[in-house]
């Protein structure tokens, strides 16, 4: 989020100063990369918010690729839902934008999908980014293109406000020395750390562990998106799979034989023969989870510092509608109505009110 935050900015030819404190701490190096806004049964204003940015993928992506001069893996694989029974899929939250499959149609999909799976939705309109070894990288290349400098390793342990506005941040670099830097605007985009800069804000970690499987080229053809577990093939045939959904975790770091069990087992409740595919790789990573698991968008308690928080499992399909309606906030550019209609339902502080 920070990345595309940036690089909006700098395309806008502000001055831009990325500051991180751990680069593998980010979200964009876990996720599955999944851009699944009817997939994953979103509704209201996060589904609207998810297909507004669906529909900017395309010219988001372009936009990088000409930036960095690298490709970000952007596939329109399309997403199956598998389903136990015909009701079960009817009554989905977004089954009117899918196409209804019933078992023969399914295995047409997805050849050896388990017997449990009756019927089906084919979202065709939804697909993947290879986000951890594609995009991050090229948007990394796109930022420093266009100007954005970077402190890595340096940590914000402060906001200082001058006359009830933002005027600076007090920092920490990896060597222990602290510093002070002034701006008069920011955007706080720490993912699950969010709320130890703004204890008001009610973000909170909720842990995954993931895997990757090497499948024979071309076993899978679509995205499977089961209850609980994903595979995401992508084009060199890699499969990653996710993804445990741990809150009371806390910021446990670590892969556990309990998380990879659960893997495990999901991956045999899905797609069989794929529990015989070589494992490739493991990692775990932290989701900005909030209390209904929609971002923090917009205007933050402190004037001057903008918030892109709180994204949950969809921060990569979110990312190109966030940074456009960020960048114009930040710039004091009207956002386009279609994103400007949503800030109001993702307030900061929207459940003080319940």
């Amino acid at each position: 989020m920070g990345l595309a935050i940036a690089h909006q900015l700098a395309r806008r030819d502000q001055r831009v100063t990325v500051l991180s404190r751990r680069r593998s701490e980010a979200a964009g190096f876990v996720a599955a990369g999944m851009l699944a806004p009817h997939a994953e049964g979103l509704e209201n204003a996060l589904l609207h918010l998810g297909q507004l940015s669906l529909s900017r993928i395309a010219s988001w992506v372009a936009q990088i690729e000409a930036d960095s001069g690298l490709p970000c893996g952007l596939r329109s694989s399309g997403i199956v839902v598998p389903f136990h029974s015909a009701d079960e899929r009817d009554a989905y939250a977004t089954a009117a934008f899918g196409d209804r499959l019933d078992r023969e149609q399914l295995l047409q999909e997805v050849p050896g999908l388990d017997s449990q799976w009756k019927a089906g939705l084919l979202f065709v309109q939804d697909g993947q980014i290879d986000n951890r070894r594609q995009l991050m990288r090229a948007l990394e290349s796109a930022c420093v293109d266009r100007g954005a400098q970077f402190q890595e390793g340096v940590e914000v342990l402060e906001l200082f406000t001058a006359d009830g506005r933002l005027s600076g941040v007090r920092t920490r670099n990896s060597e222990g020395s602290e510093a002070t830097l002034g701006c008069e605007r920011a955007v706080l985009c720490s993912g699950a750390w969010s709320g130890q800069l703004l204890p008001q804000l009610p973000v909170f970690p909720v842990k995954g562990q993931m895997l990757s499987l090497q499948s024979p080229r071309g076993a899978l053809r679509r995205v499977i998106f089961g209850p609980g577990i994903y595979l995401v093939p992508r084009e060199d045939g890699l499969v990653v799979v996710g993804a445990t959904s741990e809150r009371n975790a806390g910021f446990s770091e670590g892969l556990t034989p309990q998380g990879q069990t659960t893997l495990k087992q999901g991956i045999a409740t899905l797609l069989p023969e794929a529990e015989s595919w070589p494992p490739m790789e493991r990692w775990w990573g932290f989701r900005p989870c909030t209390p209904d698991e929609g971002p923090l968008l917009g205007k933050s308690p402190i004037p001057g510092l903008l918030l892109a928080c709180g994204h949950h499992r969809n921060g990569v399909l979110m990312a190109g509608a966030t940074s456009e309606l960020i960048a114009d906030l930040a710039c004091g550019t009207e956002p386009k109505q279609d994103l400007a209609a949503l800030l109001s339902s993702f307030r900061w502080d929207r459940f003080q009110s319940r």
